[in-house]
């Protein structure tokens, strides 16, 4: 992977919807990926294409990240998409969704390194994991090409994959509870069936050295349900989250950027441990617990949020 960028808002837009694509590159999110796929009605593809194109050319982007989410691999215009937009040089990478085979990244990846146009190097491929398959390939495709930079996880998709009776993205099915024994009045507690798919995706992308992000929230108009499921992908590790609002990239980022409280706490392990290494120290306690530089690498993703 590259030099680490900040992801935590990474918003999604039909690249056909001229305006939409106007107000994201204007907007305040960290990232950017304009889609070509389920967001683009089978008569507008062509169109979204070319407008991507001219969008990414024109517009000014600022610092943000820029993506292309392309058509699924069996699609039969992947081949011009991932050739035309291999030559843009503000294009930072392409999003293949429903990724799941080996095979097919390797081929993706390939040509994004043959098509580089007048780049010095290939554009990143970022990899959506939204289906039963992936999941359960996710090691393997992590790995499988040196153009891959980030995992994506796919909520909506996931969640009609394995059959949840669940017509929200986001959400866990309402009824997804664990259901206690009468002797404990048969309390219910809800359950995350994210939980697992977030988790292996997440390994997969540490053991790899990728960006992690987590897919959306659905209910873009309930801040508290964005906030809350920003706030869980945030604590677990996540990069960042895919947004399908800019109402949601507020509250998204502030889940993502650490309190003062987090950030002075972070500064006093790094601190302490540099004063335990001058004198000869690989641990030091600190407020009643044992540091060490496992600690201070704790620390030091904090402070790379920090802003």
């Amino acid at each position: 992977m590259t030099a680490p960028r900040l992801t935590r808002t990474y918003l999604a837009v039909p690249a056909h919807r001229e305006r939409m694509v106007e107000r994201a590159a204007g907007s305040t999110a960290d990232a950017v990926f304009l889609d070509l796929e389920d967001a683009v009605p089978v008569g507008e593809k062509n169109a979204a294409l070319r407008t991507a194109i001219d969008a990414i050319t024109r517009l000014d982007w600022g610092q943000k990240t820029v993506t292309v989410r392309i058509n699924a691999i069996d699609s039969p215009s992947i081949a011009e998409e991932v050739e035309k937009l291999s030559g843009l040089a503000r294009l930072d990478a392409v999003l293949l969704p429903k990724a799941e085979r080996v095979v097919d990244v390797i081929g993706i990846g390939e040509r994004l390194s043959q098509h580089r146009g007048g780049r010095d190097h290939p554009l990143e491929l970022d990899l959506l994991i939204e289906t039963a398959l992936g999941v359960v390939n996710v090691d393997a495709l992590a790995a499988a090409h040196a153009t891959v930079a980030a995992l994506h996880f796919g909520v909506g998709d996931f969640s009609a994959s394995i059959g949840a009776r669940s017509d929200e993205i986001g959400l866990s099915p309402r009824d997804y509870r664990h259901v206690a024994s009468a002797a404990e009045e048969h309390r219910e507690t809800a359950l995350d069936l994210f939980a697992y798919p977030m988790m292996r995706i997440l390994i997969a992308a540490r053991a790899f050295q990728l960006r992690a992000i987590d897919g959306p929230f659905g209910a873009f108009r309930d801040n508290q349900g964005t906030l809350g499921s920003a706030v869980k992908a945030a604590s677990m590790g996540y990069d960042g989250k895919q947004l399908i609002h800019p109402d949601q990239i507020e509250p998204t980022r502030s889940s993502f950027v650490p309190s003062a409280s987090d950030i002075a706490s972070a500064q006093r392990v790094i601190e302490a441990m540099r004063a335990a290494e001058r004198d000869g120290h690989g641990a030091v306690t600190l407020d009643g617990r044992m540091i060490d530089l496992a600690n201070v690498r704790m620390a030091e993703r904090i402070l790379r949020f920090a802003s």
